[in-house]
């Protein structure tokens, strides 16, 4: 039964049974013993009338003692308060469903519960007090986190094949000393996974330190990756730490490492094989207790054929290597984006967004975001911003996902979620199939489906090998 149903059940308990308006006390109190969820009344002085036996079990609390105290001494909970869903209805007369917080039991635990209200009233119409009823969450709230624990790692978080077998060996990633080179395109969270791994290491008490190498020049990336003395050059009055020394026993995260230039390059390479460096300016070698992650979203090996990178930094900086898949890879994973985003941005800008609508959702899953996550977290501030409901719609998503390839197709027909779903489907298994070079068997592998339900998917959908 549900929190809804057993409310329905206690409600028209309550309206059969009626009360004698001076205890609040309910006739007809059967069906309010037999069912899982606690329930209790007050009367206007939110003294507690009624307390059943699932009450008694989620609490603790023998109903001897809790009948004749205060509600908010019996639950000691996070909505007494501030937030009382039970005084809200006595207040406006409308009840409330499904409101979640917690409890204290008599043990010190803390119970999540979801809580639904009704007003109580004797024969004459008169309000006489409230009823309340409460479900323990418990096994949703452990089920929850123990989902959450197969999607997250630190501050990442994917449901995607390709994304959990970097989470398999990250932990003993970020408990060995070895320097780290992370590859993938703009936007797929390099600076995020170089954090992650700094977080779960022996380091994590020590600082992180990013630098974003292509965005200073030679000469300034020099002084502020190594510092300087005092008169070192024409402007420097004092001495400086540089971003190695600022690191001292943390992590020093170079990003855009392939942007550095060969003579940097060599000075580079004395950091990562020896751990020693020379301030601009000065004449005394200094050591580095600090580990070196480094990024890049180019090709390192094309560039070392090339010659504009030293081949023996490369062979230095890829020592672990972590190639981040591209968002349009691992599509999967746009729900979880979204619903971390619309998490973080209520926070940030106070607003109370619930989720985003199918319809929206069904666009962002046909979109191929060639800036990747980061461009998913932009479009999710942006519809922040234009948004005034609580679910974020079609209408405040950008025109280029709205007027997309596929956007365009689903333009007027997005209104039929069946349709919608089916258009996202079919574009889920086609790029499985162009991913596992049409092999069917290995498709349905990565999809997690058999081989009858992929084919039987692919007639329906329309899909055809080449």
């Amino acid at each position: 039964m549900g929190a809804k149903d057993s409310m329905t059940v206690s409600k028209k308990a309550i309206e059969e049974g009626r009360t004698s308006g001076k205890s609040g006390f309910i006739a007809s109190t059967d069906i309010l013993e037999s069912i899982s969820d606690g329930v209790f009344t007050v009367n206007t002085n939110w003294i507690v009338t009624y307390f059943n036996r699932a009450a008694e079990e989620i609490t603790g609390l023998p109903r001897s003692e809790a009948v004749g105290r205060k509600c908010w001494e019996v639950f000691k909970s996070s909505m007494c308060e501030t937030e009382c869903a039970l005084r809200e209805t006595l207040e406006t007369g409308k009840p409330i469903i499904g409101k979640t917080g917690y409890i204290i039991n008599v043990f010190g635990e803390k119970i999540p519960i979801s809580v639904s209200t009704a007003v109580l009233r004797n024969e004459k119409g008169e309000v006489v007090g409230g009823a309340e009823t409460f479900r323990d969450l418990s096994e949703i709230e452990a089920l929850r986190k123990e989902l959450e624990g197969r999607y997250r790692l630190g501050d990442l978080v994917s449901s995607s094949p390709l994304m959990h077998r970097i989470f398999d060996v990250l932990p003993s990633i970020a408990e060995s000393p070895s320097t780290v080179l992370i590859l993938g395109e703009t936007g797929t969270g390099k600076e995020v996974m170089a954090r992650t791994i700094h977080e779960l290491s022996p380091r994590r008490q020590g600082p992180f330190i990013a630098v974003n190498c292509g965005a200073l020049p030679d000469t300034l990336l020099e002084s502020e990756l190594f510092g300087y003395k005092a008169g070192a050059f024409t402007g420097a009055v004092k001495d400086k730490p540089g971003r190695i020394a600022l690191a001292e026993g943390g992590t020093l995260f170079l990003d855009e490492i392939g942007e550095v230039s060969p003579a940097l390059q060599v000075r580079l390479l004395r950091v990562l094989q020896d751990r020693t460096y020379e301030p601009l300016g000065s004449t005394k070698t200094l050591k580095a207790d600090i580990r070196v992650i480094c990024a890049t979203n180019r090709d390192l090996r094309q560039m070392v054929k090339e010659g504009l990178f030293r081949e023996d930094l490369y062979y230095r900086i890829n020592v672990v290597r972590i190639e981040l898949p591209p968002l349009r890879n691992r599509k999967e994973d746009i729900p979880l984006l979204v619903e971390q985003f619309i998490h973080r941005f209520n926070q940030i800008q106070k607003k109370n967004i619930r989720d985003i609508t199918p319809e929206a959702l069904s666009l962002l899953m046909a979109y191929d975001w060639p800036g990747n996550v980061r461009e998913l977290e932009n479009v999710i501030e942006r519809a922040f911003v234009l948004c005034r409901d609580e679910q974020i719609g079609i209408e405040h998503l950008p025109e280029e996902i709205t007027a997309g390839s596929l956007g365009h197709k689903l333009g007027k027909e997005v209104k039929d979620i069946k349709r919608a779903r089916e258009i996202f489907e079919a574009r889920v298994i086609e790029e499985a199939l162009r991913r596992n070079n049409y092999n069917r068997a290995a498709t349905a592998r990565e999809l997690g489906i058999d081989k009858a339900t992929l084919y039987r998917k692919m007639k329906k959908l329309g899909i055809k090998l080449p």
